[in-house]
């Protein structure tokens, strides 16, 4: 059985060779390649994070899933599995990927322009916060799974190490601004910090903020104050 492996990301590539470039040249690291770790910013499109029974309801007693593509953070996959997700209009969304590997509560992350397709009005949440939030119908091969709540639109935050956070000067649960170069440069206030020693410092956007700024692998992204 083939085992997928997680590639490298590029701006974990460019910081390596920037740091060996300076050291090379005898010089002192600028701020941005004296940071212990490469700052990432990916496009986080919507998705679903579903429990084993969810999984099993939807995809029959006993399925496990697959590994379609490794993300950034230690662990967390794309699955190979997808569903379809069924508003309150019966308008749908099909192939909305799962994500990996199971998690203790259902919750389906939209971006605020899915939501206004399907006919939802979601809330701006942090991921996992998910009482009072609305419902919706969820459709596998095996059959159908009714969530009671969990629809977000989650709110844009930065994972973090308590290495990086030093780094930075924070804590989990302060608020970064994060600037995006580039000819659609934005800056993104109130970026929520989550910090963990398991985590690789990344920034999650959805769909809708990284369409505004066109983002692409080669801007420059910096935290300002």
């Amino acid at each position: 059985m083939e085992t997928l492996l997680p590639t490298p990301h590029r701006a974990v590539v460019e910081h390596l060779v920037r740091r060996a470039v300076y050291a090379r040249m005898g010089k002192p690291l600028p701020r941005v390649a004296g940071a212990p770790n490469p700052l990432v910013v990916n496009v986080s499109t919507r998705h679903c994070h579903l429990t084993t029974e969810a999984v099993e309801t939807l995809f029959g007693k006993g399925h496990q899933l697959g590994v379609h593509k490794w993300l950034y953070q230690e662990g967390q996959f794309a699955a190979k599995e997808t569903v379809t997700l069924i508003g309150p209009r019966s308008r749908v969304i099909s192939n909305l990927r799962i994500l990996g590997p199971c998690r203790k509560v259902n919750q389906v992350e939209l971006a605020y322009s899915d939501a206004i397709a399907l006919g939802f009005e979601i809330p701006l949440r942090i991921s996992g916060n998910i009482q009072g939030t609305p419902g919706a119908m969820l459709m596998g091969p095996n059959g159908f799974f009714e969530m009671e709540q969990g629809v977000i639109r989650a709110m844009r935050h930065v994972h973090m190490s308590p290495t990086d956070a030093e780094f930075y000067g924070v804590k989990s649960g302060d608020a970064l601004k994060v600037k995006i170069g580039g000819e659609c440069g934005i800056t993104l206030d109130k970026t929520l910090c989550r910090v963990d020693p398991g985590f690789k410092l990344e920034v999650h956007i959805d769909t809708d903020e990284g369409n505004a700024c066109d983002l692409q692998p080669d801007v420059p992204v910096e935290f300002t104050q």
